[in-house]
């Protein structure tokens, strides 16, 4: 299956390859390309932009969570009606978990055949850019880097010296110089950007970003590159059981709720498809907005920042109580990260203590630095049934 793809990577978290991604997505996308984007690894907060960027979903490729034929699928299936797929890394290049770096941005840039372009913070650095590019070069030579975006750049000298130094040396092409941007488009905090359903002009923020692409990187070239991608061979099939319609389902479709607002809104697409393929009615809810929930099968609540929003959600009890009440009829929910925190007693911010649902007795705050976490076992117990939370 040849198709034309690229990742954006770096050499550390940081160095601008969100910024590049968006602007290299919504420039293309101006130019009548149709963009499939991707975001290497459990990141909702980048892959917010890129999807806002391309105006469709961005899917996310789990090397951790997902097994390497999944992600295979996910990847041929979600570029059928694109241009071209654009797949932003993560924290730099060969990072990972473990020695041999099995989770990490270039392995996941070998199993797609995709090509490479790395995006260097130049800051207070000359012709050591192009000793660590070259660093990458033979770190793996099955690592396909095609060519460097400078990023930070001071001025024309500055970006004379780092060009030509890497060319000379790496012989690598320079695809665009990026200067060092005045202003602050896409605002940052504890995780990284701030989400889209946070951001008042993030329309204008994604603008901006395809203005600088077109300013200052090499588009056609980069274009070229991504369509010069080998073929990624057989595409990998659906099982029986995955690909079984819910038509073919004798059951009623249940309606389970996904609450999604700006509190809660990391959500991998593939989940959300996963329980439609299954046969369920997914019903969009919202703590901030809706003043009741309505009759449902089940709940979803997925991370956020529920800490920005208590105050909002606090005040809005009826909603509350109706999650409450459902956990106590029995109902299922599933919540994860800042879902869990919704779920608790309250929640500690800023010095004020917010009311949340109740349904666990735990009591959430923050610290202004990172804490060693004990171990914490609390088992409760209701109608003969027990449920185990165990955070180590």
């Amino acid at each position: 299956m040849a198709f034309p793809r690229i990742l954006i990577a770096a050499l550390r978290g940081g160095s601008g390859k969100t910024i590049v991604s968006v602007g290299l997505i919504a420039s293309w996308r101006k130019r009548g390309m149709a963009i499939a984007p991707f975001k290497k690894g459990p990141d909702f907060i980048d892959a917010g932009w890129l999807a806002l960027a391309a105006a469709q979903p961005c899917h996310n490729l789990d090397t951790f969570l997902m097994p390497t034929d999944q992600i295979l699928l996910s990847f041929t299936s979600r570029t059928r009606t694109s241009d071209l797929a654009v797949i932003e890394g993560n924290r730099g290049l060969y990072d990972g978990i473990d020695l041999e770096g099995s989770t990490s941005t270039s392995e996941l840039a070998k199993l797609l055949n995709a090509p490479v372009v790395l995006v260097i913070d130049c800051t207070k650095s000359t012709r050591t850019v192009a000793a660590m590019v070259l660093g990458c070069l033979q770190f793996d030579p099955e690592v396909d880097i095609c060519g460097v975006i400078l990023n930070r750049v001071a001025g024309a000298r500055h970006e004379s010296i780092i060009r030509r130094t890497v060319e000379q040396y790496c012989a690598l092409p320079v695809l665009g110089a990026i200067p060092k941007m005045k202003g602050e488009a896409f605002p940052e905090r504890h995780m990284g950007l701030v989400p889209t359903p946070e951001h008042n002009w993030a329309d204008e923020s994604v603008e901006k970003a395809a203005g600088m692409a077109e300013k200052y990187l090499d588009l056609d070239r980069l274009s070229a590159i991504a369509g010069k991608a080998p073929d990624l061979g057989a595409k990998p099939e659906v099982s029986g059981d995955d690909a079984a319609s819910p038509s073919e389902r004798p059951m009623p479709a249940p309606r389970i709720g996904v609450i999604r607002d700006a509190a809660f809104q990391f959500y991998y697409p593939e989940n959300l498809e996963a329980l439609e393929a299954a046969g369920a009615e997914v019903i969009t809810v919202s703590a901030l907005a809706d003043p009741d929930l309505p009759d449902l099968d089940g709940l979803y609540i997925g991370g956020g920042f529920p800490e920005t929003h208590a105050q909002i959600l606090s005040e809005n009890e009826r909603f509350r109580d109706d999650v409450r009440r459902m956990a106590e009829k029995g109902v299922p929910i599933y919540a994860e990260c800042g879902g869990l925190m919704y779920l608790g007693e309250s929640l500690v911010f800023g010095g004020v203590t917010y009311p949340m649902v109740g349904v666990f007795p735990v009591v959430f705050g923050f610290s202004k630095r990172p804490r060693p976490i004990p171990i914490l076992k609390l088992v409760l117990r209701s109608e003969g049934m027990s449920f185990t939370i165990q955070v180590s």
